[in-house]
Formats: structure tokens, sequence, C-alpha cells
């Protein structure tokens, strides 16, 4: 899993305790401090990382299309505090099992979370 730079960075070792199974980075803890969207969704991709960003360009299926990576949960909570995304990240980890997460486009609301599969396509 790769926070984006926007997720604040308490939300890293608090994840690795709630799923110790899961890998978690944070982008700044892997060299991606200020880099655009495309060269974190590179890293994502060649590390097989589930994207967790508060960035709606990510939603964005023309640029990033399903089927063509390892997943994003895109967090549209405010305020973007500790607290609001821990309490986000709570509700989809009790109402989403881990493999639905893989290759979908996940919405994380105030009221509603989203899951649009993404069954990855064999090249």
């Amino acid at each position: 899993m790769l926070l984006d730079q926007n997720v604040p960075r308490a939300i890293a070792p608090w994840l690795r305790h709630l799923k110790p199974t899961w890998i978690v980075h944070h982008s700044s803890d892997v060299g991606l401090s200020g880099e655009v969207d495309k060269e974190v969704f590179a890293w994502a991709q060649q590390h097989q990382a589930v994207i967790v960003t508060f960035d709606e360009d990510f939603a964005d299926r023309r640029s990033f299309p399903l089927g063509k990576h390892y997943g994003i949960i895109r967090l549209r909570i405010w305020p973007t505090t500790v607290e609001e995304t821990q309490l986000a990240l709570e509700r989809l980890l009790r109402e989403v099992s881990d493999q639905e997460l893989c290759h979908a486009l996940v919405i994380v609301g105030r009221t509603r979370i989203r899951v649009r599969p993404g069954g990855r396509k064999k090249s």
C-alpha cells in the first residue's frame, strides 16, 4: 500500500498496526515527496501497491483506467485530519474485503463507499 503525500504521515504506522500483514509505505518515505501523480502511480505499479489518496485526479478512469492498476482508494472526506482519515479507513476496512480492494477504484465518502471492480486484464 502506498499513502500519497497528501495523506497524513501518522496514518502509515497506524495502518501497519491495524493490518500487520500489509506492507504500508508513505510516499515521503520512498522518495516521492513533491512528485507528480504519474511518478507516484508508476512507483505503485512497480511495487504492486494500492494507492491511498485525497487527490481526485487518481479517480479519473481516463488517466488511470480500471484493470491497469493494483488499486486506488480515493478518500473524499473533510477535514483531512489524522482522526477523520482513520475513521474513513476503519469504515472501509470493515465494509470492504482486502480482495475487493485489489485492482479496484474505491471512493470513500463521508456516508458512502463505492467500489468499482477492475479485474486485471491480461496483456
